[in-house]
């Protein structure tokens, strides 16, 4: 049979497993919250950012006197295990939790208390010697722990979601390369346009990437301020003199970043502006990473009846009741990741602005919805790129038989003979199906070198290369 340990909080009295790491805190939040069944260890690298800051904080206060040596390293030897990664499975509180956080910051609190207890050789729940709130809490509060810790957990994982983003920009690119020479016909509007190199549509999709990943950088110097040290609302009631700074510079020690205090901890306990940015630029990596999947979709729509200029990989069968049919489903996949963090980011707007007076209590959500964004955008980008891009490929024949047809290449011969005349002939050939050089020739506009010579589509397609 289970054997079970009490607890005591101001509440009153629970029972818990008695080998279990987190406490009555976490005991309770297990019971009130429930709305998603995605416990915390669902982002290990908020679990882990915890585990850092708690470190931190256990070296600060040993330096300041606040904590005992062998208690500050007791907390400090837990904490590496959870960064390591161990023991991530006792984060278990629901990431849709009241309380601004605070079930979370607990359930760390009780789960490295009671590995620190264990590093010592005693049992679980001996708080008498390192209690969850005296010794690993010291000196801080929910308020300035969760926002920090969430701060280095996005830092974190857009780092990885920026390692995926080059090699997929690398893939655009070099799909460019190989369909420099292959002409297609450009459009607008879903309408034929003018020539272009099918390569010079690869290159704008890397290119228009590479934006992306400029902006996500330059998000990150606003996640590396922090406000720990500021405590509850900012005015760093409880924390002891020193704690701050040195907390701050342990903390950067640990991550190697270049961390700083924010220039305010008032106003930066109840902002959540740096999370709106950097959710405003996934937004807008994901409605132009959709875009592009759009258009992989229509440009391979088909096989037969539709514009047919490229081949996706086939990656499964696309129908249980027609053979032979095959789905973009990589293109269809990122594109629901892409819908998904569109609309998180409405989530998350809403959730910013619901912030009253000195905190925002909806800081969990931001926090889920971020991570979230992050961790799917950085799979979808990994597939995208290799169940996908690196195996499409032209379908040269057919572009080339478009091109020669399309009457778009006459835009070409506008500054030679004129919008008119050039409209009348693009009107005339769609009409009869006549050679758009035979018309220009018999209409006495251009002899028949000239027009050729304007009309070739490879030296238009260089020169727009050379251009671009």
């Amino acid at each position: 049979m289970t054997a079970f340990r009490t607890e005591r909080d101001s509440l009153g009295e629970l029972t818990v497993p008695a080998d279990a790491y987190w406490g009555i805190h976490t005991a309770r939040a297990l019971e009130n919250f429930q709305a998603s069944g995605i416990p915390l260890a669902a982002h290990p690298a908020l679990v882990r950012t915890l585990a850092t800051v708690k470190r931190a904080a256990a070296r600060a206060n040993e330096e300041i006197g606040a904590l005992k040596p062998e208690v500050a390293r007791a907390i400090e030897a837990a904490c590496q295990a959870i960064e390591d990664g161990s023991h991530h499975r006792e984060f278990r509180v629901d990431v849709i939790q009241g309380g601004a956080g605070t079930s979370t910051n607990m359930n760390a609190n009780e789960v490295i208390a009671n590995l620190a207890l264990e590093h010592l050789g005693l049992e679980q729940g001996r708080y008498d010697v390192i209690s969850p709130l005296d010794h690993v809490n010291r000196c801080q509060s929910t308020n300035d722990v969760y926002p920090t810790a969430l701060r280095l957990a996005v830092s974190t994982s857009l780092g990885g979601l920026l390692e995926e983003l080059g090699p997929l920009t690398q893939a655009f690119a070099a799909k460019g390369e190989e369909f420099a020479h292959v002409v297609k016909v450009g459009r607008t509007q879903l309408q034929d346009a003018v020539p272009m190199a099918l390569g010079q549509e690869f290159t704008a999709f890397g290119v228009t990437l590479v934006e992306d990943m400029a902006r996500l950088r330059e998000t990150l110097p606003l996640l590396h301020e922090i406000s720990l040290g500021a405590t509850a609302i900012g005015t760093g009631i409880t924390a002891e003199a020193g704690y701050a700074e040195a907390a701050v510079r342990h903390l950067g020690a640990l991550t190697g970043l270049e961390l700083k205090p924010a220039f305010d901890l008032v106003e930066a306990t109840s902002d959540t502006g740096a999370f709106l940015l950097v959710s405003g630029v996934l937004k807008r990596l994901a409605v132009k990473l959709s875009k592009i999947c759009n258009d992989l979709r229509l440009m391979s729509s088909g096989p037969q009846s539709g514009l047919g200029e490229i081949a996706l990989p086939p990656r499964q069968a696309g129908s249980s009741i027609m053979p032979g049919k095959v789905n973009p489903v990589i293109p269809e996949m990122v594109n629901q990741i892409c819908y998904a963090v569109a609309g998180a980011d409405v989530s998350i707007t809403m959730a910013a602005e619901n912030g009253q007076l000195q905190l925002n209590a909806f800081e969990p959500l931001i926090g889920h919805l971020l991570l979230t964004s992050i961790q799917w955008l950085t799979r979808g980008c990994t597939a995208l790129r290799t169940h996908c891009i690196t195996g499409i490929t032209a379908n040269e024949d057919h572009l080339a038989r478009q091109a020669a047809r399309s009457v778009g290449s006459v835009t070409a011969l506008t500054p030679h003979i004129g919008y008119a005349a050039a409209a009348w002939i693009a009107k005339e050939a769609l009409a009869t199906g006549a050679d758009v050089v035979d018309l220009v020739v018999q209409g006495g506009l251009l002899d028949r070198e000239e027009a050729m010579a304007l009309l070739t589509p490879v030296p238009l397609n260089s020169a727009l290369l050379a251009g671009g």
